[in-house]
């Protein structure tokens, strides 16, 4: 059954996040990608290279997959596009998600060959364990130490995580639209602490900001000129319905929108974006 899940704040503004980045990208890939080269000038900030860079993200993600891996958890696997690549290479690949949606989604991307689990990642119960547990950009969603409790309990000793996310750096930033990411050191010592070695680790910081930079330029020349055309309209139609939404915008939304508008500035002074590859050793 699925569960019935109160999201935080800043993670229903990601959920919003992600349906428009949907619609920016038309792609079966949710996340950041893998920028490289790095775009030279904002001209190369295209549609096309963010796609390029969502497959070399996939690509990278590979690379770090252990060669013994045949079973793979694709934990918040969003709509498939990782799993759908996986399975492209021979993996055998289960997806995990409280998201009706996303399910739905998944099950077309992958055309039906990976099994789709509608619940949450902290009660999923298996009856087998598997490989390699996949985590990218899911572990915001889900707390340090059931992240670590929940991979201990669903991987074969020797089993890996593979995680890739945006995480915080500071730990007093709490507060504002990427707050609710892990805190990087948190989450080390949850992992450590439930048994698992850190084998690899990456900052890839540099290689997703320029999605970010992606999105700001294409919501200021798209987003808000529709929005001021819009309020123009209004505005001679129904000037006190526009002076009533006015009012609710610079209340509501106003400081929002900017918060979005310098994402690149929030995300460089409060986080990082890391691969990390754990192995599960229980003690005897």
């Amino acid at each position: 059954m699925p569960e019935n899940r109160q999201f935080s704040r800043p993670t229903r503004y990601q959920n919003a996040a992600i349906n428009y980045y949907l619609g920016l990208t038309d792609s079966p890939f949710l996340h950041y990608g893998y920028w490289e080269p790095l775009p030279q000038s904002p001209e190369d900030l295209t549609i096309e290279r963010l796609r390029k860079a969502q497959a070399d993200y996939a690509a990278k993600l590979l690379a770090l997959i252990p060669a013994e891996t045949k079973t793979i958890l694709d934990v918040g696997c969003g709509i498939g596009g990782n799993a759908a690549y996986l399975l492209d290479k021979g993996f055998q690949v289960e997806g995990l998600a409280p998201d009706a949606f996303q399910g739905e989604r998944f099950r077309e991307t992958t055309r039906g060959r990976a099994p789709f689990h509608l619940t949450g990642f902290e009660t999923f119960a298996s009856a087998h364990t598997y490989d390699l547990i996949l985590l990218s950009e899911s572990s915001q969603y889900i707390a340090a130490p059931d992240i670590a409790q929940g991979a201990a309990r669903l991987l074969a000793p020797g089993g890996y995580l593979l995680l890739a996310d945006m995480m915080r750096r500071d730990a007093d930033y709490t507060e504002g639209i990427f707050s609710n990411c892990r805190l990087a050191t948190e989450l080390a010592t949850a992992l450590a602490g439930a048994g698992f070695n850190r084998l690899e680790q990456e900052d890839i910081s540099a290689q997703i900001a320029p999605t970010l930079d992606l999105c700001v330029v294409n919501f200021r020349r798209f987003g808000l000129s529709t929005l001021r055309y819009g309020g123009e309209l209004l505005a001679i139609a129904a000037p006190p319905l526009h002076w009533l939404l006015r009012k609710l915008y610079d209340r509501y939304l106003g400081a929002l929108v900017q918060e979005g508008l310098g994402a690149r500035e929030i995300f460089e002074r409060h986080l990082c974006y890391e691969i990390q590859l754990w192995q599960w050793e229980p003690e005897n």
